[in-house]
């Protein structure tokens, strides 16, 4: 005879629950727990079912509310020791075949995307311009003292044949030589090439970062009427006059700047 037990503490998953024979429902908040070793409710597949077992399902088919809410809340599964397969019983009480289960580690990849406010990309344009505008400046700056260090020399020289009137009895010019000695400007004269009469015009005190690199040049031309060429030094856009007067080069009189000066935007200088 089967033995029935009431328990009002939930039972084990592997202890197979029997509704009571009868038509009444279990007494509510108890769980009726049957052993039985003559009937299990799943047999193996080689064995035939009995008349018995055949009834025993039909019991078990016989009520759709309490014992479909009771599977609900406790699923029949048994699981074997070492967790390697499990045996599920479904509703109609057949096994199904177990399902391996794969774990799988998804990774989630958080992309923050800052917003950078457009003045830093107008920053960096101007600190950008700013470079390569020092790096070109510095370039042309090159490029400019070695064409003059070709020119010029250092230090910085420049000659000139041209006849004056002072000494050239023989039709030989005269020979003026212009030098750049460490910032400051010296003009020497040989009157009709002849150096024993050398003269020594001293020019203006160059000031300044490389003062001793700036190149000196030299023209010729009349500036105030009297037909006899005055000489022009020109350095860094600036220039400087000596009048020719009296077989020699003089500096230039307050009297006469203005003239001079007229004269000088008439040639163009």
């Amino acid at each position: 005879m089967p033995s029935f037990e009431t328990s009002d503490h939930v039972s084990t998953r592997s202890v197979l629950r029997h509704r009571p024979i009868g038509a009444g429902a279990p007494p509510t908040g108890k769980h009726s727990v049957v052993t039985r070793a003559t009937a299990p409710v799943v047999q193996r597949a080689s064995r035939p079912r009995s008349a018995d077992t055949t009834d025993d399902a039909g019991m078990w088919h016989h009520s759709d509310e309490g014992m479909d809410d009771e599977r609900e809340m406790y699923p029949s599964v048994h699981t074997q020791p070492g967790n390697r397969r499990a045996l599920v019983v479904t509703s109609t009480g057949l096994p199904q075949t177990p399902r391996t289960r794969t774990g799988q580690i998804k990774r989630e990849t958080v992309v923050i995307r800052r917003h950078v406010h457009p003045l830093l990309y107008l920053g960096v344009g101007m600190l950008g311009m700013l470079v390569l505008w020092m790096l070109l400046s510095a370039a042309l700056g090159w490029f400019n003292t070695t064409l003059d260090d070709f020119r010029y020399g250092r230090p910085r020289t420049f000659q000139a044949d041209v006849f004056v009137g002072h000494n050239e009895q023989n039709n030989v010019k005269s020979h003026f030589i212009a030098l750049n000695l460490n910032g400051h400007i010296e003009i020497i004269e040989f009157p009709g090439g002849d150096a024993t009469h050398a003269h020594v015009y001293l020019g203006p005190q160059l000031y300044g970062s490389n003062n001793d690199l700036v190149p000196v040049t030299l023209s010729f031309a009349d500036l105030n009427g009297d037909q006899k060429p005055d000489m022009i030094v020109t350095f860094q856009g600036s220039r400087t006059v000596f009048i020719n007067d009296q077989g020699t080069f003089r500096a230039l009189q307050p009297g006469e700047r203005q003239a001079v000066e007229e004269a000088l935007q008439r040639l163009g200088q």
